[in-house]
């Protein structure tokens, strides 16, 4: 054992260090030389290396005996060492460790949450408005009602794996020229359960659950967009071993309107202009999502000018309310014209030449001054 090299310097901590420096140096010293991470060639000598000198220094008597003797364990004299190339319970239970296992075993009868699930709902624009009230059938597994879950015949109970001991893992020993290492693997006599089930559910045929068609009400708030997600806890898979069902996703898909557009909780909308109201101006009449509204529209209206009916707009999610309802005004140019009415044109344009001559002039003027920077 005088090749060894000191646990303290494998783990890069001092004599000193405290339970939880230990596990935390081990834990990053075990990701970095981890086989399955690191593909260097010394990587599992390494990691190896690592997990023995966690072993000794993790418990809290044998790191007691290494402080005083060093690698040589009284109990076991010259021939023997601390760890003795026993990896206790293998790479499984390294990753149990750092993805929540804690470092302990998974019990394989506690009970387990089921999966979620995720269902697309497409909708109406106004029904993304004004919410809506429907009911969506969705397929699921859920426990039996026939043996609760259990998957065994009524009356009768599993019985425990005696080749795991109820345990749902195996250990196979493997002798290397490092010692033995112990890998488990899940119990091929009960396919990891603990449990054999020697007289299963006619229902279920011992699966513990079954398929079913699940109607569920769903109530869609006023003010959803598209895209937004409504949780519907319960509703997904049914658990397993009496867990709690996951939870239901909707995910809301909103059809586009023919008129209107949304942006946030705005509404926007185009309303065509005769030239002759743009210019004169005129009270016009405007759709709005619940009803028809009076808008003014004032001489001299120029394409493309908004106006803002406050309130008209969606219901605020979250919060009070609603947004605004925005209008912009296009002035529309006759394609078609009759000889009376481009006479009438000629005439117009006749007296309001010198008035256009000008606003030309005036609108050049512009141009230049903003070319040059002024």
């Amino acid at each position: 054992m005088a090749d060894k090299r000191d646990y303290y310097d494998v783990l890069g901590v001092g004599k000193d260090a405290s339970d939880d420096e230990v596990k935390k140096a081990y834990r990053k010293l075990a990701r970095q030389y981890h086989p399955d991470v690191n593909k260097a060639s010394d990587a599992e000598t390494k990691f190896k290396e690592v997990k023995e000198a966690y072993d000794v220094l993790s418990d809290g008597q044998q790191r007691a005996r290494y402080d005083q003797y060093g690698h040589i364990d009284p109990n076991q004299g010259m021939g023997g060492g601390f760890g003795g190339g026993d990896f206790g319970g293998g790479l499984g239970d390294i990753f149990d460790m750092f993805f929540g296992g804690g470092g302990g075993r998974r019990d394989p009868n506690a009970p387990q949450r089921g999966s979620d699930l995720q269902y697309t709902m497409t909708i109406e624009f106004k029904e993304a408005v004004f919410g809506k009230e429907t009911d969506i059938t969705i397929p699921r597994t859920e426990t039996c009602d026939t043996c609760f879950g259990s998957g065994a015949k009524p009356g009768t109970k599993p019985d425990t794996c005696n080749v795991c001991k109820g345990s749902g893992q195996q250990e196979f020993v493997q002798n290397t020229p490092l010692g033995q290492m112990r890998n488990r693997r899940p119990c091929s006599h009960c396919n990891g359960s603990g449990k054999i089930i020697k007289e299963k559910c006619n229902t279920c045929s011992g699966a513990g659950k079954v398929k079913k068609q699940r109607k569920i009400h769903v109530r869609i708030p006023g003010g959803v967009d598209d895209g937004a997600q409504l949780r519907m806890t319960g509703e997904g898979e049914g658990g397993h071993r009496g867990g709690p069902a996951g939870d239901l996703y909707i995910i809301i898909r909103v059809k586009p309107h023919d008129f209107f557009v949304r942006e946030n909780d705005d509404i926007l909308c185009e309303i065509p202009l005769t030239f002759t109201q743009a210019a004169l101006g005129d009270e016009i009449e405007i759709p709005t999502l619940t009803e028809k509204v009076k808008l003014k529209i004032p001489a001299g209206t120029q394409t493309g000018t908004f106006f803002r009916l406050k309130g008209k707009g969606v219901p605020r999610l979250r919060g009070t309310g609603q947004g605004d309802q925005h209008v912009r005004v296009i002035v529309v140019t006759p394609s078609k014209l009759s000889d009376e009415q481009k006479e009438l044109l000629r005439q117009f344009s006749s007296h309001d030449g010198a008035h256009t001559h000008e606003q030309e002039q005036s609108f050049f003027d512009r141009m230049k001054r903003a070319f040059r920077g002024d």
